[in-house]
C-alpha cells in the first residue's frame, strides 16, 4: 500500500513537471525551427538589357602580297608585325635571268630600228630607179620595156611594205622590252599599302614558282590602329533586337583574354544577311566595328561581347532573386494558395521545358510569353507571405524593370529561407 501511494506521489510530481515544462519547451522547439527569410528591396536606378556573343578579332582588310615572277628570294628586308608604308620594299627575287632578259629584248630593238633603216635605204634606191626609169623613158620610149618598168614598180612597193613590217616589227620589240622590264620590276616585292605584316610565308633562298599560280608571300593589314573588326554570331531570336541596337548606335562592349581588366567599346557595323544553320539553331554573323590606338586588338582573339539592346534609366527595379523565388504551400496565406495550383505560376516558373511547348498552336505560345511578363512577388504578412502581381519588363543580371504593380523602393521582397534568424 505504502508502495502504491509513493508511486502515484511521483507520478504526479512527474505530471506537474511536464505539465509547467510542456509550454517553454514547446516553444523553444518552434522557435528552434522556425524557417525565416531572406530579403532584398526594391531598388531605383538604370538597368541595360544585353545580348551576350563571343567571336573573333580580325583586321578590317586583309591584302595578300604576291609574286608575279619566279626564282629564288635572295632579300628579304621585313618580318612578322613589321609595319610597311605603301612601296616600301618587303623582299627581292633574284633578278638576274630578268635583266638578261631585258638586254636580250634590248638588241633585239637595236636589230629591228637597224632593219628599218636598211628597207629605208632600199627604198630610196628604188625611188630614185623608178624616177630615172621614168625619165628615160620620156626622151626614148623604146629605151624600157614595160616589163621593165613594171619590175622597178612592184620592187619599190615590196619595199614600202617590207617598210611596213620593219616599223611593225619594232613596235613588238618595244612591247616585248616593256614586258622584260616590267618582269624585271617584278623582283621587287613591295608592299601595296600602309599597315602591319600579320604573316610572312616565305624564307631567304626560297625559290618561288609562279607559273601556274600567284604564290602568297605576305599578308598586310592596313589601318589595325585605327579599326579592327569582331566577328560575332548571334541566334535569330535576338537579330531583331541586335537591328534595333544598330539603329540606334548603340554601344557595344567586349573584353579579350589577353586583357581581362580592359573594357573596350565599339559599335555594329553590319548585321549581315547570310545566316548559318548548325543543328537546327540559326545564327546571324554580326559585325561589330572597335578602335585599336593602343594595338592591343590583335588578330585572332577571342572577344566576349555585350550588345546593349536597350536601356532604362532611373527606374524601379525588382531584384532577380525575389523573382526566382517560389514558396511553399504551408508558408503562404491561404488566399494566394490558388497561384501555387497550377495557375498564374505555372507561367514564371524559369524550368519550364521546351517540349510542353512543342504541341502547343502559335497563337498559344505568343499569349504564354505575353503572361510571362506578369509575375508575383512574395513579402512577409504576419507569419506567412502574401503575393504581390507586378508587370515587368528588361532584366540585367542582378534586377528586372518593374512596369507596375504596388511596390515601391525600399520595400523589402523575400528571396529565399533560412532557419538562421539573421538570414545567413
Amino acid at each position: 500500500m505504502k508502495l502504491l501511494l509513493k508511486l502515484a506521489i511521483i507520478l504526479a510530481i512527474l505530471a506537474g513537471i511536464g505539465y509547467f515544462a510542456y509550454r517553454p519547451i514547446a516553444a523553444y522547439l518552434k522557435a528552434r525551427n522556425k524557417v525565416h527569410f531572406r530579403f532584398a528591396e526594391v531598388d531605383e536606378g538604370d538597368i541595360i538589357s544585353v545580348v551576350n556573343s563571343t567571336g573573333d578579332v580580325q583586321p578590317v582588310l586583309r591584302v595578300d602580297v604576291g609574286s608575279f615572277v619566279s626564282g629564288p628570294i635572295i632579300e628579304l628586308h621585313v618580318d612578322f608585325n613589321s609595319e610597311v608604308k605603301k612601296g616600301e620594299l618587303m623582299a627581292k627575287v633574284d633578278p638576274r635571268l630578268y635583266k638578261s632578259a631585258v638586254a636580250r629584248e634590248r638588241a633585239s630593238l637595236a636589230t629591228r630600228q637597224a632593219e628599218i633603216k636598211r628597207v629605208e635605204a632600199l627604198l630610196r634606191q628604188a625611188n630614185n630607179e623608178e624616177e630615172r626609169a621614168n625619165q628615160l623613158r620620156e626622151k626614148h620610149p623604146d629605151f624600157i620595156s614595160d616589163t621593165e618598168l613594171d619590175q622597178i614598180v612592184a620592187n619599190k612597193e615590196s619595199l614600202e611594205a617590207q617598210l611596213d613590217v620593219a616599223h611593225a616589227s619594232v613596235d613588238q620589240a618595244k612591247a616585248s622590252l616593256e614586258n622584260a622590264e616590267t618582269n624585271l620590276a617584278y623582283t621587287d616585292i613591295t608592299s601595296p599599302v600602309d599597315g602591319l605584316v600579320i604573316d610572312r610565308k616565305i624564307d631567304p633562298g626560297q625559290t618561288l614558282a609562279a607559273q601556274f599560280q600567284t604564290p602568297q608571300l605576305f599578308v598586310v593589314a592596313p589601318n589595325m590602329r585605327e579599326k579592327m573588326y569582331v566577328y560575332a554570331s548571334v541566334d535569330e531570336a535576338d537579330i531583331g533586337l541586335i537591328r534595333e541596337a544598330q539603329e540606334r548606335n548603340a554601344v557595344v562592349e567586349f573584353t579579350v583574354d589577353a586583357y581581362p581588366d580592359d573594357l573596350f567599346k565599339g559599335k555594329i557595323a553590319q548585321v549581315r544577311l547570310n545566316p548559318t544553320s548548325t543543328q537546327n539553331v540559326v545564327t546571324y554573323p554580326v559585325v561589330v566595328e572597335a578602335s585599336n590606338p593602343d594595338l592591343k586588338l590583335l588578330p585572332g582573339m577571342t572577344a566576349n561581347i555585350s550588345f546593349q539592346v536597350e536601356r532604362r534609366d532611373e527606374i524601379l527595379k525588382v531584384p532577380n532573386a525575389a523573382l526566382r523565388f517560389f514558396p511553399k504551400r504551408e508558408q503562404v496565406r491561404p488566399e494566394d494558395h490558388k497561384l501555387l495550383e497550377g495557375g498564374a505560376m505555372d507561367e514564371e516558373k524559369a524550368d519550364e521545358k521546351e517540349d510542353e511547348l512543342e504541341n502547343r498552336s502559335a497563337a498559344e505560345k505568343a499569349e504564354a510569353k505575353r503572361k510571362r511578363n506578369k509575375r508575383h512577388v512574395w513579402v512577409v504578412d504576419g507569419e506567412l507571405l502574401k503575393a504581390l502581381e507586378i508587370v515587368t519588363g528588361i532584366s540585367d543580371s542582378q534586377f528586372t524593370e518593374l512596369i507596375s504593380g504596388e511596390l515601391k523602393k525600399g520595400m523589402k521582397l523575400v528571396t529565399g529561407t533560412t532557419k538562421n534568424p539573421n538570414g545567413m
